[in-house]
Protein backbone atom coordinates (compact mmCIF):
# COMPACT_ATOMS: atom_id res chain seq x y z
CA UNK A 1 0.00 0.00 0.00
CA UNK A 2 2.66 2.34 0.75
CA UNK A 3 4.53 1.76 -2.52
CA UNK A 4 1.20 2.21 -3.85
CA UNK A 5 0.61 5.51 -2.31
CA UNK A 6 4.27 6.59 -3.32
CA UNK A 7 3.54 5.59 -7.01
CA UNK A 8 0.35 8.08 -7.18
CA UNK A 9 2.39 10.29 -5.52
CA UNK A 10 4.81 10.65 -8.24
CA UNK A 11 2.64 10.68 -10.69
CA UNK A 12 0.83 14.18 -9.48
CA UNK A 13 4.24 15.93 -8.88
CA UNK A 14 6.19 19.02 -10.49
CA UNK A 15 8.85 18.06 -13.14
CA UNK A 16 11.92 20.35 -14.44
CA UNK A 17 11.59 21.63 -17.81
CA UNK A 18 15.23 21.76 -18.55
CA UNK A 19 17.75 24.55 -17.94
CA UNK A 20 16.68 28.10 -18.14
CA UNK A 21 18.70 30.53 -20.73
CA UNK A 22 19.94 33.53 -18.34
CA UNK A 23 18.56 37.19 -19.48
CA UNK A 24 21.10 39.35 -20.64
CA UNK A 25 21.14 43.16 -21.25
CA UNK A 26 21.53 44.70 -24.18
CA UNK A 27 25.62 45.81 -25.18
CA UNK A 28 26.36 48.72 -27.05
CA UNK A 29 29.00 47.84 -30.12
CA UNK A 30 31.57 49.89 -31.27
CA UNK A 31 30.29 52.99 -29.36
CA UNK A 32 33.68 54.86 -30.49
CA UNK A 33 31.60 55.07 -33.71
CA UNK A 34 30.41 58.29 -34.90
CA UNK A 35 26.52 58.36 -35.40
CA UNK A 36 25.02 58.40 -39.23
CA UNK A 37 23.20 61.93 -39.77
CA UNK A 38 21.83 60.42 -42.83
CA UNK A 39 20.80 57.47 -44.71
CA UNK A 40 23.33 55.15 -46.78
CA UNK A 41 20.63 54.48 -49.37
CA UNK A 42 16.99 56.08 -50.29
CA UNK A 43 14.74 53.83 -49.29
CA UNK A 44 11.59 55.88 -50.25
CA UNK A 45 9.77 55.37 -46.69
CA UNK A 46 7.54 58.23 -47.61
CA UNK A 47 5.69 56.72 -50.69
CA UNK A 48 2.76 59.13 -51.78
CA UNK A 49 1.89 60.06 -55.38
CA UNK A 50 -1.22 61.93 -56.71
CA UNK A 51 -3.04 59.61 -59.13
CA UNK A 52 -3.37 61.77 -62.04
CA UNK A 53 -7.03 61.59 -64.55
CA UNK A 54 -8.58 60.01 -61.59
CA UNK A 55 -11.68 61.95 -60.18
CA UNK A 56 -13.53 61.66 -56.81
CA UNK A 57 -16.72 62.17 -56.86
CA UNK A 58 -18.02 64.32 -53.43
CA UNK A 59 -14.99 63.30 -51.93
CA UNK A 60 -15.95 59.70 -51.82
CA UNK A 61 -13.42 57.12 -52.45
CA UNK A 62 -15.98 54.31 -52.76
CA UNK A 63 -17.36 56.39 -56.12
CA UNK A 64 -14.26 56.02 -57.82
CA UNK A 65 -13.53 52.97 -60.15
CA UNK A 66 -10.69 50.37 -58.62
CA UNK A 67 -10.03 49.57 -62.24
CA UNK A 68 -9.68 53.39 -63.71
CA UNK A 69 -7.19 53.16 -60.10
CA UNK A 70 -5.23 50.38 -61.95
CA UNK A 71 -5.36 51.59 -65.67
CA UNK A 72 -4.02 55.26 -63.82
CA UNK A 73 -0.96 53.32 -62.53
CA UNK A 74 -0.04 51.55 -65.63
CA UNK A 75 -0.37 54.72 -67.86
CA UNK A 76 1.75 56.04 -65.30
CA UNK A 77 5.02 53.49 -65.62
CA UNK A 78 4.52 52.77 -69.26
CA UNK A 79 8.19 51.25 -69.27
CA UNK A 80 6.59 48.34 -66.75
CA UNK A 81 3.36 47.33 -68.83
CA UNK A 82 4.07 48.72 -72.62
CA UNK A 83 5.54 46.08 -75.10
CA UNK A 84 6.81 42.84 -75.44
CA UNK A 85 9.29 43.09 -73.38
CA UNK A 86 7.93 44.79 -70.65
CA UNK A 87 7.71 42.81 -67.21
CA UNK A 88 4.01 43.07 -66.45
CA UNK A 89 2.75 42.94 -70.12
CA UNK A 90 0.22 40.44 -69.12
CA UNK A 91 -1.42 42.50 -66.72
CA UNK A 92 -1.73 45.63 -69.84
CA UNK A 93 -3.07 43.11 -71.63
CA UNK A 94 -5.70 41.61 -69.27
CA UNK A 95 -6.91 45.00 -68.36
CA UNK A 96 -9.56 44.66 -71.57
CA UNK A 97 -11.22 41.91 -69.54
CA UNK A 98 -12.25 44.22 -66.61
CA UNK A 99 -15.13 45.68 -68.42
CA UNK A 100 -17.24 44.14 -65.57
CA UNK A 101 -15.48 44.89 -62.89
CA UNK A 102 -12.27 43.38 -60.87
CA UNK A 103 -11.99 39.70 -60.54
CA UNK A 104 -14.12 39.28 -63.51
CA UNK A 105 -12.85 36.37 -66.09
CA UNK A 106 -9.16 37.34 -66.70
CA UNK A 107 -9.03 40.83 -65.06
CA UNK A 108 -6.05 41.07 -62.84
CA UNK A 109 -7.68 43.84 -60.62
CA UNK A 110 -8.84 42.48 -57.34
CA UNK A 111 -11.23 43.36 -55.11
CA UNK A 112 -10.92 46.44 -53.44
CA UNK A 113 -11.33 46.66 -49.73
CA UNK A 114 -12.41 50.16 -47.62
CA UNK A 115 -11.68 51.36 -43.78
CA UNK A 116 -10.96 54.05 -42.46
CA UNK A 117 -6.79 54.01 -42.17
CA UNK A 118 -6.15 57.41 -41.64
CA UNK A 119 -8.18 58.45 -38.69
CA UNK A 120 -10.27 60.86 -40.32
CA UNK A 121 -13.56 59.40 -40.48
CA UNK A 122 -13.41 58.22 -43.89
CA UNK A 123 -13.30 55.33 -46.17
CA UNK A 124 -9.96 54.37 -47.56
CA UNK A 125 -9.09 52.35 -50.17
CA UNK A 126 -6.79 49.64 -50.27
CA UNK A 127 -6.10 47.58 -54.03
CA UNK A 128 -4.39 45.00 -55.14
CA UNK A 129 -3.52 43.74 -58.96
CA UNK A 130 -1.69 40.85 -60.60
CA UNK A 131 1.76 41.75 -62.16
CA UNK A 132 1.74 39.61 -65.02
CA UNK A 133 2.84 37.06 -66.36
CA UNK A 134 5.07 36.60 -62.96
CA UNK A 135 3.57 35.66 -59.49
CA UNK A 136 3.54 38.72 -57.71
CA UNK A 137 1.19 40.90 -56.55
CA UNK A 138 0.78 45.27 -56.51
CA UNK A 139 -0.54 46.65 -53.24
CA UNK A 140 -1.68 50.20 -52.73
CA UNK A 141 -3.52 52.17 -50.26
CA UNK A 142 -5.44 55.52 -51.58
CA UNK A 143 -6.81 58.40 -49.83
CA UNK A 144 -8.39 61.48 -50.64
CA UNK A 145 -6.50 65.18 -50.01
CA UNK A 146 -7.91 67.95 -50.96
CA UNK A 147 -10.46 66.42 -53.42
CA UNK A 148 -7.89 64.16 -55.30
CA UNK A 149 -7.05 60.89 -55.18
CA UNK A 150 -3.33 60.18 -53.58
CA UNK A 151 -1.52 57.08 -53.35
CA UNK A 152 0.03 57.04 -49.24
CA UNK A 153 1.31 53.19 -50.12
CA UNK A 154 3.18 50.94 -52.75
CA UNK A 155 4.76 47.82 -52.43
CA UNK A 156 5.15 44.50 -54.54
CA UNK A 157 5.72 40.98 -53.60
CA UNK A 158 4.60 37.58 -53.48
CA UNK A 159 2.18 36.67 -51.32
CA UNK A 160 0.87 34.56 -48.58
CA UNK A 161 -1.94 36.92 -47.10
CA UNK A 162 -2.25 40.62 -46.92
CA UNK A 163 -5.14 41.36 -43.41
CA UNK A 164 -6.32 45.34 -41.96
CA UNK A 165 -5.67 45.44 -38.64
CA UNK A 166 -6.58 48.99 -36.87
CA UNK A 167 -4.61 51.53 -39.37
CA UNK A 168 -2.36 48.98 -40.43
CA UNK A 169 -1.78 47.33 -43.34
CA UNK A 170 0.09 43.60 -42.68
CA UNK A 171 1.45 41.90 -46.33
CA UNK A 172 2.75 38.28 -45.47
CA UNK A 173 5.00 36.98 -48.19
CA UNK A 174 7.15 33.41 -48.28
CA UNK A 175 10.74 33.16 -47.40
CA UNK A 176 13.24 30.92 -49.04
CA UNK A 177 14.19 29.62 -45.76
CA UNK A 178 11.91 26.76 -44.89
CA UNK A 179 9.65 26.98 -42.59
CA UNK A 180 10.08 30.84 -41.80
CA UNK A 181 7.40 33.60 -43.76
CA UNK A 182 8.21 37.56 -44.19
CA UNK A 183 5.50 39.26 -41.92
CA UNK A 184 5.86 43.21 -43.26
CA UNK A 185 3.51 45.97 -41.29
CA UNK A 186 2.27 49.44 -42.67
CA UNK A 187 0.83 52.39 -40.35
CA UNK A 188 -0.58 55.20 -40.93
CA UNK A 189 1.55 58.41 -39.82
CA UNK A 190 -0.33 61.36 -39.54
CA UNK A 191 3.03 63.54 -39.41
CA UNK A 192 4.02 62.21 -43.00
CA UNK A 193 1.10 62.08 -44.20
CA UNK A 194 1.22 58.09 -45.94
CA UNK A 195 1.85 54.73 -44.23
CA UNK A 196 5.49 53.78 -43.15
CA UNK A 197 6.68 50.22 -42.92
CA UNK A 198 6.69 50.49 -39.13
CA UNK A 199 7.16 46.36 -39.02
CA UNK A 200 9.47 44.05 -40.82
CA UNK A 201 10.02 40.28 -39.23
CA UNK A 202 10.70 37.06 -40.14
CA UNK A 203 8.37 34.64 -38.28
CA UNK A 204 8.76 31.11 -38.21
CA UNK A 205 5.40 29.15 -39.79
CA UNK A 206 6.70 25.37 -39.32
CA UNK A 207 6.77 23.31 -36.13
CA UNK A 208 9.50 24.18 -34.23
CA UNK A 209 12.24 21.49 -32.70
CA UNK A 210 12.06 21.21 -29.02
CA UNK A 211 15.55 20.81 -26.84
CA UNK A 212 15.43 20.27 -23.14
CA UNK A 213 18.51 22.56 -23.33
CA UNK A 214 18.69 25.94 -24.18
CA UNK A 215 20.31 27.08 -27.61
CA UNK A 216 23.44 28.48 -26.18
CA UNK A 217 24.40 28.13 -22.83
CA UNK A 218 25.25 30.81 -20.78
CA UNK A 219 28.78 29.43 -20.03
CA UNK A 220 29.34 29.37 -23.94
CA UNK A 221 28.16 33.08 -24.61
CA UNK A 222 31.24 34.98 -26.20
CA UNK A 223 32.48 37.57 -24.85
CA UNK A 224 31.36 41.17 -25.89
CA UNK A 225 34.38 43.02 -24.04
CA UNK A 226 36.84 44.33 -26.91
CA UNK A 227 40.14 42.66 -27.55
CA UNK A 228 43.45 44.79 -28.47
CA UNK A 229 44.65 44.59 -31.93
CA UNK A 230 47.80 41.77 -32.03
CA UNK A 231 48.72 43.31 -35.57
Amino acid sequence: MLAAAVGCGDAGGLEGAGATATAVGPARLWPELTPASSPAFEIGEVNTEVVRGVKVPRDDIRRVDPVGVARAEIAASPGDYDGDKAPYRDTNRRMADCGKGPEHGRCPVLRPYYRDLTGDGRDDLTLGFRLLPGKTTAVRVYTVEKHRLVRVMAWEDALSGVELAGRSLVIRSPSEVAGYEYRLQWTWDRDQRAMLLTQDEMLRTGPRKHSRYPSTPPSAAPSLSPSASTG
